[in-house]
């Protein structure tokens, strides 16, 4: 199974690179495969790639619900 993370974009390099917040924790991530990304802007992450941009609502809802998952709080894994 592949999981993307929502993060927000912080800072972009000049390489194409981005350091993005996942949860209070900085790293920094690839952007080649996703076009006119912005510091302030939503993005899916998985394995230090940036897949997709996404609005802030929709990377709060994914964040709570990872959160709910790993928790073992209803609305987690098996919520739609």
């Amino acid at each position: 199974m592949c999981l993307a993370v929502p993060a927000r974009v912080l800072e972009i390099t000049e390489d194409n690179m981005a350091v993005v917040d996942v949860g209070g924790v900085r790293r920094t991530v690839c952007l080649d495969l996703v076009t006119d990304v912005r510091v302030d802007d939503y993005v899916l992450v998985h394995v230090g790639f940036a897949l997709q941009r996404i609005d802030q609502r929709e990377a709060k809802r994914q964040a709570e619900r990872l959160a709910a998952m790993f928790s073992g709080e209803p609305g987690g894994a098996d919520a739609t």
